[in-house]
């Protein structure tokens, strides 16, 4: 949604219609259709490589063994960067309103979510107030395990460890595992320097 419309207020077929219209991404669609030509299981580098090929900044190496469910703005090319040798597994979800940057020899779990946006708290009348954008950064050697959700403005640091199912609503230091809803610390690697 963009951040000019307006709940509550009437709006002509014309502005509805721009409003639906305006992020549709033909170079998006154009992937996810070339996505249904590949094998399912042995086509991971293959779709690093459609990804590259559509704009978004692919490291060498790097497999992905689903098409990730892309959301964002109209600048969603430019707000994707995933490092060499990094893991996307199947049905993870990326919001890219904001911009993810994901470093080298990264895991992320099946079904994760990675969200760059959320609403502020509104009125009672609409709750979802105005739009709140905030970039993601995951460091080298990071492992999101399956169904996480991280959410806006968080830094996983590198080395570190997200439980599956966990929900991260803050900063995760480097070389630490962090589970559960909230997040929170569990252990410290022995082997961090």
């Amino acid at each position: 949604m963009s951040d000019d419309f307006q709940y509550g207020v009437k709006h002509t077929f014309a502005s509805v219609l721009s409003e639906e219209t305006r992020n549709l991404h033909p170079r998006l669609r154009w992937l996810y259709c070339r996505n249904l030509l590949l094998p399912r299981r042995n086509a991971l580098t293959r779709r690093a490589q459609l990804m590259r090929n559509a704009g978004f900044r692919i490291g060498t190496g790097t497999a992905l063994h689903g098409m990730p469910r892309i959301t964002g703005s109209a600048e969603l090319f430019t707000h994707l960067q995933i490092g060499h040798d990094s893991v996307i597994e199947g049905g993870v979800v990326l919001d890219l309103v904001e911009r993810i940057t994901i470093g080298d020899n990264v895991v992320v779990g099946p079904q994760a979510m990675i969200l760059t946006s959320s609403h502020e708290l509104g009125p009672r009348e609409h709750r979802a107030g105005p739009l709140v954008k905030n970039p993601v950064v995951i460091g080298d050697g990071a492992w999101i395990g399956a169904r996480c959700v991280i959410l806006p403005g968080v830094t996983i640091g590198a080395g570190a460890v997200v439980e599956a199912g966990s929900v991260v609503n803050k900063d995760v230091p480097p070389n630490m595992r962090f589970g559960g809803i909230p997040a929170r610390k569990l252990d410290v690697f022995a082997d961090a320097e």
